[in-house]
């Protein structure tokens, strides 16, 4: 099989790791790398022995498939040149700005029947992948992402710069992308976007998903948590470990240990030392090795080899956007002692302005 010539386009803080990433896979030739930015480019190209190219346009007709990792309101325009192009494309998450954009792109790669797959690599990320299969018809999820202020994705807030992991996450595992209804607040902490955002989900299926996302926190921290009916399972995707819980065959067949408890003459203490050893059980599940980003990009690669379909296409790309826009209108809509959110939400810990006396 031929090598897949190939192209990324932006090679900023994220867009150099997928340079790298594909210059040193054996199926992939990285015929160039695009950027704006001349001496950033140039220095890209060398590293990843190849060359660097200032308008994408310019390789509409020369490249087999591309990575898109520019700022989010350009990936419509550039995106779509592609698929338009019938160039299969990867576009780093979220699918784009805006809703409307979004459904635009899916469409357009609908109607011109190119692969379009969507960036959201934490399905890839190798606690995700150990923790999933463990993971059945949750009843409750939640997740926690946090992280310092990075001074990259300006042009979106939280929600679409953080969050979005965690909306297509929770689709996944809750196994339906209908959310039903939306609770949210944030607020402002930089500019004009929203730094903190809260939302809890609810599902068509019953399931419900509190989300927790800040960019402006001193540590960094990925974390998620399911509880279904067998058990629960917390999975670290920053510390990349995983550990779950469940519950035995006596405690599900047998007779209940509250049951037991209230038995004269109950040996209480006997019965609470059987609750992680009779009843519970817990767990450190194994975790793989390996990086998610490259295992991302090693199955676009693929889909492009065989016409097969990824794991996160157009469909499910959209689905994270309309929980995202969800989120934002509930967010916009949330009042703080009666006053609307508005577009920078008033920062809670804020000092109220001193009035001052006249002598």
């Amino acid at each position: 099989m031929s090598r897949v010539r190939m192209a990324v386009i932006g090679v900023g803080a994220l867009g150099r790791h997928h340079a790298r990433i594909l210059s040193e896979l054996p199926e992939v030739q990285l015929v160039a790398v695009v950027d704006s930015h001349a001496e950033r480019g140039q220095e890209v190209a060398e590293k990843c022995r190849t060359r660097w190219v200032s308008n994408y346009r310019h390789l509409l007709d020369r490249v087999d498939a591309v990575s898109i990792v520019v700022p989010t309101f350009a990936h419509l325009s550039v995106a779509g040149d592609f698929l338009r192009a019938g160039v299969p494309v990867l576009v780093e998450k979220p699918l784009a700005g805006h809703l409307g954009d979004a459904q635009q792109i899916a469409q357009l790669a609908r109607q011109m029947g190119t692969l379009l797959q969507v960036g959201h690599v934490e399905r890839f990320n190798p606690a995700m992948v150990a923790a999933k299969p463990h993971i059945e018809a949750p009843r409750y999820i939640r997740a926690e992402r946090v992280s310092p202020y990075a001074f990259r994705s300006t042009d979106i807030g939280v929600v679409h710069d953080l969050m979005i992991h965690d909306i297509d996450l929770v689709h996944w595992l809750a196994g339906t992308s209908d959310v039903v209804h939306v609770e949210a607040m944030g607020v402002s902490v930089m500019g004009e976007h929203e730094d903190i955002a809260q939302a809890r989900l609810h599902f068509a299926n019953g399931c419900i998903a509190d989300i927790t996302a800040n960019r402006v926190h001193p540590t960094a921290s990925r974390k998620i948590e399911a509880y279904g009916l067998r058990g629960t399972v917390h999975i670290d995707m920053h510390a990349r470990t995983v550990w779950r819980m469940s519950p035995s065959l006596e405690l599900l067949q047998g007779e209940s240990p509250l049951a037991k408890s209230r038995e004269p003459g109950a040996n209480i203490e006997q019965l609470k030392k059987d609750v992680f050893t009779k009843y519970l059980h817990p767990e450190n599940l194994a975790v793989g090795e390996g990086d998610a980003l490259t295992a991302e990009l090693k199955q676009f690669v693929r889909c492009v080899q065989t016409g097969r379909q990824p794991l996160v296409g157009g469909e499910e790309g959209v689905a994270a956007m309309k929980t995202a826009d969800m989120v934002l209108q509930s967010l916009q809509s949330h009042q703080w002692n009666g006053v609307p959110h508005g577009p920078v939400g008033p920062l809670p810990w804020q000092p109220k302005p001193q009035l001052r006396v006249a002598a």
